[in-house]
């Protein structure tokens, strides 16, 4: 079931989807054996980059002879038809499954990437084909839908898909003023001031370039656009980040396969927070809320044309969960500032210039955890180790206090001297890369191993790296 009614509000209570999760990867690795580029792709992935192929995978065409055993499984493991185009794409409702394209006429699998430009530049070599197998870019460059082929074989074709903030398989109409406006407001975002007087002016700052750049493009693209930014600044503050989009860009994906972003809001501006982001065309999804003693909450939000989720913590009493704290007004927390609140005043809301508290893709986790030690990043005990989600951030980033900050903390006896001291001199955890691997389609989170994690990531508890 998608959502369920509690006594305290409504929830989505994600469950698992074996029977589709198995029907997937039946229609992948059915696939696979065809296609020997597909084979080399899926080590690939696994090898330069910790990732599976499931990970990246935009979408699969069935339309085949060999595959028409699989189409007619799909009302039974809960795909649904969506019959407004040709060809028919159905799509699962209740967990995270690539849509399935049907009567095409033929099979394949759509690879999602960052830049078709920046795929075609690497992952030909690295799969080793040969220049006729390689196909020209359709679409605009810059526009909302961009692919292009990378071979076929055996009556089974692998192409890269390039997105923004366009769900749809017909590549959009767009004019090159359209283009223009992109490029224009995408580096309009990139360029955002975030460092301001008040919270309230650098949303307001935030939400009048937003408004400029959905008239211009629409909402959709404005905000894949606007979340590119927004990964590129929190990258610019986290080595983990760095090193691993340097990883996945080698085969030119980018962060195609981001999972959610996190961002952390003080009391104050959590309502700026969710109305900045509704405006940006997200839709409230679950709350989470970890007990009285835990002291924080969460509100997941998702953006469905864009594919980007939203996990937004904020510091909670026990009795704010009851209502609809995502749009309600804070008054005083007698209790002080939690985890979230102190990190905000250390080093300024998510949204503004501190950046994303962290960035969680889709990968092998164990692979992924292994590379990345390889290469000096090393990651955190896992908080959540289920067989259908397993998570772990990498070792914090530590980011400089400003003096000021630190003061104004310790008058307000938020901190104490000692914690002044250490604060100034070894700085404050500030971000991370989480590591996520997602099995059985479960689109949910885990609410104990979240508020475990926020408690080790206290920056009165911990210090440094």
């Amino acid at each position: 079931m998608p959502a369920t009614k509690t006594p305290a509000a409504d929830q989505f209570a994600w469950e698992t989807q074996p029977a589709a999760a198995r029907w997937v990867q039946r229609a992948i690795d059915s696939l696979v054996a065809r296609q020997p580029v597909l084979d080399r792709l899926r080590r690939v992935l696994r090898d330069q980059t910790g990732t599976r192929l499931v990970d990246w995978v935009d979408h699969l065409a069935l339309g085949g002879e060999e595959t028409s055993a699989l189409c007619r499984e799909l009302v039974g493991v809960g795909y649904v038809a969506d019959d407004d185009g040709e060809p028919t794409v159905w799509r699962h409702p209740l967990g995270m499954f690539p849509p399935v394209l049907v009567d095409g006429g033929s099979d394949g699998v759509g690879l999602r990437v960052e830049s078709v430009e920046a795929g075609l530049a690497a992952l030909p070599a690295a799969l080793g084909l040969a220049a006729d197998d390689v196909g020209p870019a359709v679409g605009e460059r810059g526009g909302p839908l961009r692919q292009a082929r990378l071979g076929a074989a055996n009556g089974v074709g692998l192409s890269i898909i390039e997105r923004h903030g366009h769900p749809g398989f017909t590549t959009p109409r767009v004019d090159k003023a359209q283009i223009n406006a992109a490029a224009r407001n995408l580096d309009a975002f990139r360029r955002r001031q975030r460092r301001w007087a008040t919270a309230d002016e650098g949303f307001d700052h935030a939400s009048e370039l937003f408004a400029a750049a959905s008239d211009e493009v629409g909402i959709d693209w404005a905000c894949d656009l606007f979340f590119q930014a927004e990964r590129e600044y929190w990258q610019s503050r986290n080595r983990a980040g760095r090193v691993q989009y340097e990883r996945q860009n080698r085969l030119g994906l980018g962060w195609a396969n981001h999972d959610h972003h996190t961002y952390r809001s003080s009391r104050a501006a959590f309502p700026r927070l969710i109305a900045a982001l509704e405006q940006m065309g997200f839709k409230c999804r679950e709350r989470f809320y970890a007990g009285r003693e835990a002291g924080w909450g969460a509100q997941v939000i998702e953006q469905p044309q864009c594919r980007v989720t939203i996990f937004a913590d904020v510091d909670l009493t026990p009795d704010e969960v009851a209502g609809d704290f995502a749009h309600q007004a804070f008054g005083e927390r007698e209790e002080g500032l939690g985890t979230v609140g102190l990190w905000c005043e250390l080093h300024g809301e998510a949204f503004l210039e501190a950046g994303m508290h962290h960035l969680e893709c889709q990968f092998d986790f164990d692979a992924a955890r292994a590379q990345l030690a390889a290469v000096g990043i090393e990651t955190m005990a896992p908080f959540t180790d289920f067989p259908y989600l397993r998570q772990a951030f990498t070792r914090g980033e530590t980011w400089p206090v400003d003096p000021r900050r630190i003061e104004r903390l310790l008058a307000a006896g938020a901190i104490t001297s000692e914690q002044a001291i250490r604060f100034g001199r070894e700085g404050a955890l500030g971000s991370h890369l989480e590591i996520l691997e997602r099995n059985d389609g479960y689109k949910g989170f885990n609410q104990t191993g979240i508020s475990e994690i926020i408690t080790r990531t206290d920056p009165r508890r911990v210090f440094g790296a």
